[in-house]
């Protein structure tokens, strides 16, 4: 059974980002740009701790 995952890869500019990719393929959410890929795996990281826990609210226009 497919499971989601993140990757990091390098975009056109050489800056690194990762991705969250839902079991179906599905891209659901696109990092900002890093200058390291040590700095991109470490966001990882950080969505991965902070998620859970987070609030779902509304954004101030």
């Amino acid at each position: 059974m497919p499971e989601p995952k993140f990757e990091w890869f390098k975009d056109k500019s050489g800056k690194f980002r990762f991705r969250l990719v839902a079991p179906n393929g599905e891209i659901i959410a696109v990092s900002e740009a890093y200058s390291s890929k040590d700095a991109c795996l470490n966001g990882i990281e950080s969505v991965k701790k902070n998620a859970p826990i987070a609030k779902i609210v509304e954004a101030k226009q």
